[in-house]
């Protein structure tokens, strides 16, 4: 592993390249992920701390950014929401090695509203809806059938799906942004937007 080195060179980051909104800076460079054909760009590690303040982190799916955050949905007994529950300050980091770019943002996660819940539920393809339904996300279950069987069984029920009380969508209002540009020797181009009243403020940092 000590062996293992790579020089990064395909882009730079000068202040003068950012814009004064963290997240439409976050979009434009999201969207020239996509224009570079990346297989899923809204990967994000989610990292938050549990009641007892040990920290946890897991990939899970960015599925929406508007001027207010960032937007994921997950089941609301999980270990992640339990955690949130507990401290709703989270963190959440995007690594696109095809740009040798990151993006690290921290703030406060808050369910959406059951609508908003709604709406996108019931866009998912309905395998999907039904894995949602029969998942004790985070719970121990014995072997993969319990979770087979019990979706086979909701397949042969054939009713209607419904959105689980316990399953719908999280903003993350962010408070802090680091964009990281890779660079040769590694003097990486990195740099901060921190909040002051309704202000960014952009500092570049070390590297």
């Amino acid at each position: 592993m000590k062996d293992l080195r790579r020089e990064y060179t395909r882009n730079i980051l000068e202040h003068e390249h950012l814009l004064a909104d963290p997240i439409e800076q976050f979009q434009e460079w999201f969207r020239a992920c996509i224009e570079h054909g990346m297989p899923e760009p809204n990967s994000m590690v989610l990292s938050t701390i549990s009641s007892e303040g040990k920290p946890s982190s897991r990939v899970v799916l960015l599925k929406e950014v508007n001027e207010s955050g960032f937007v994921f949905f997950t089941n609301y007994n999980s270990r992640k929401s339990q955690d949130i529950d507990s401290h709703p300050a989270v963190s959440l980091l995007f690594f696109w090695e095809a740009m040798e770019r990151q993006v690290r943002i921290e703030g406060n996660a808050y369910k959406i509203p059951e609508a908003d819940s709604d709406e996108y539920f019931y866009s998912r393809p309905l395998l999907t809806q039904m894995g949602s339904v029969v998942s004790p996300q985070s719970n121990i279950i014995a072997d993969r059938s319990v979770l087979e069987e019990a979706l086979q069984n909701l397949i042969a029920a054939n009713a209607p799906v419904k959105r689980p009380a316990h399953w719908g969508g999280y903003i993350v209002l962010p408070e802090y942004f680091e964009f990281w540009q890779g660079r040769e020797s590694r003097l990486h181009d990195r740099f901060a937007y921190s909040k002051s009243d309704q202000e960014w403020l952009i500092a570049r940092l070390a590297p």
